[in-house]
């Protein structure tokens, strides 16, 4: 008996290593295996000077503002998608654990006493009889012999959405932080452009109670006094679009760090004294299969649909159930752990498929047609992260040479206003040729903070769709530190 249980044992042990999955094979990137070419992507040749590739950059080293850094870890701490993400991971690695317990059979352990009596005219006697009787048993109920790999299907299925839920809390990371970097800098250029505002709003009710004074002297005419007065008009309602426009800002980054702004935080910098990195290294296309967490998190749904493939391909052959238990019987509770008192039950149960209407070819279909679904969105997440590189790398110099136009444009501009202003006090000029290059000046002056910030912002998208920002130190070992147990494939 106990070397027929010992071949069985070993029979199932190597049965059940079986899978019917396919065998994964990751498909073929659908992108070019270079960047595009061309002068508005002339400065991806400085990603030469860089040893670090973009996601091994820390984002402390990335974003040296401090007060920009206390914002960031404030939002790791306390935002709430971050918070819910980081939740669905441990939801899903607890879903993994019920399903991998599956592989194992399951031992209970019980005790009952019955008591029951007998009427006399039935048990023949003619007196009633009580009986007792007394059970103490270990049981395993309904455990599946894995033969054909349905349950270690079903677990590997579940250990690659643990992985996706995984590289899905790492996507939620980065893009927090960078939008909370965005939003900061939204916020600066705001209050520059409030700024701005404020002093054309000074200068304009400068030249109004100029002219006011002139046309009260009779030296001005009304035409001129009324232009300046709308000047002033227009720069008010500024002022309380850029005052509102600022407020909303820090609403929204208040929402992101998850609480009200502190009081202690580090002083702001300018637009001009965020120092980012131009340079950011652009590696080969193919590596961002390893560097970006949502093409990661893709590949382990594709992973994990292939595995279902395996658990609806057995579902066409024998299940086979265990059901046992061992344990002691007696009708004396003083002889239940003396004497013959041993009670053992096994029932082993079989069931071959033979009529399900159509229902196993069904699943099977189905579990195919997902397969090729997360195929399809595989390669659309690799394809829309090319697009969003290429397309950051291409703004990357095409902002440069636009930022470097507009600010040869608004010291031209600052110029024509000081002469046009010249000219108006000393009478040769009319008051038109000032309103016209005042209203100049501060148009090129709000499109260079525009820019500045388009800058800023675009480096900022380009560093996130390298994958970036998932580090807070430079350091090369953190991204191997960063795969998500690992140790669980060894199970």
């Amino acid at each position: 008996m106990k070397n027929l249980s010992l071949l069985i044992t070993l029979v199932v042990g190597s049965l059940t290593g079986c899978t019917l999955a396919p065998r994964y094979e990751r498909p073929v990137a659908p992108i070019s295996q270079t960047w595009p070419s061309g002068s508005a992507y002339a400065t991806n040749e400085l990603s030469g000077f860089i040893t670090n590739a973009a996601a091994e950059i820390g984002w402390r080293e990335f974003f040296q503002d401090a007060r920009l850094q206390k914002l960031i870890d404030l939002a790791l701490a306390n935002n709430r998608d971050l918070r819910v993400a980081v939740l669905n991971v441990e939801q899903s690695r607890a879903q993994y654990r019920i399903q991998r317990s599956d592989l194992l059979p399951t031992i209970s352990a019980g005790a009952s006493v019955t008591r029951q009596r007998t009427p006399g005219d039935i048990n023949g006697s003619g007196r009633a009889v009580t009986d007792n009787q007394y059970d103490v048993s270990l049981a395993s109920t309904a455990y599946e012999v894995d033969l054909f790999g349905r349950v270690r299907s079903l677990n590997k299925q579940a250990l690659e959405n643990y992985f996706a839920t995984e590289e899905a809390r790492r996507s939620v990371h980065i893009a927090l932080v960078a939008e909370v970097a965005i939003q900061y800098l939204t916020e600066r250029q705001l209050n520059e452009q409030l700024a701005l505002t404020r002093q054309t709003l000074a200068a304009v009710q400068s030249s109004y109670d100029l002219n006011k004074h002139s046309f009260d002297a009779g030296t001005a005419s009304e035409l001129d006094l009324q232009t300046s007065a709308a000047q002033v008009q227009t720069a008010r309602a500024n002022v309380a679009v850029y005052e509102r426009q600022r407020a909303q800002a820090e609403n929204a980054l208040v929402l992101l760090i998850g609480q009200p702004l502190p009081d202690n935080l580090p002083p702001a910098k300018s637009l001009n004294e965020q120092n980012l990195s131009g340079a950011l290294p652009a590696d080969l296309p193919s590596d961002l299969l390893q560097r970006r967490p949502d093409i990661l998190q893709a590949e382990h749904l594709l992973k994990a649909a292939n595995a279902n493939i395996g658990a609806a391909r057995a579902a066409f052959f024998p299940r086979i159930l265990l059901t046992g238990s061992a344990g002691t019987a007696s009708l004396q509770l003083s002889d239940l752990f003396t004497g013959p008192a041993a009670a053992w039950s096994f029932g082993p149960q079989i069931s071959v498929p033979i009529f399900a209407g159509g229902r196993n070819r069904a699943t099977l279909d189905a579990a195919k047609i997902s397969t090729r679904i997360e195929v399809a969105q595989y390669e659309k997440s690799i394809q829309s992260a090319f697009r969003e590189v290429a397309d950051a790398l291409a703004a990357r110099t095409t902002l440069e040479e636009q930022l470097e136009a507009e600010g040869a444009l608004v010291a031209a501009e600052q110029r024509r206003y000081g002469l046009a202003d010249v000219r108006y006090r000393n009478g040769v000029e009319s008051y038109l040729a000032v309103l016209t290059a005042q209203q100049d000046l501060y148009s090129a002056q709000q499109r260079i903070l525009q820019s500045r910030l388009a800058r800023l912002s675009n480096l900022i998208t380009l560093y996130k769709a390298l994958g970036g920002g998932w580090e807070s130190e430079t350091n090369a070992q953190a991204i191997a530190k960063a795969t998500p147990h690992n140790d669980l494939y060894k199970n």
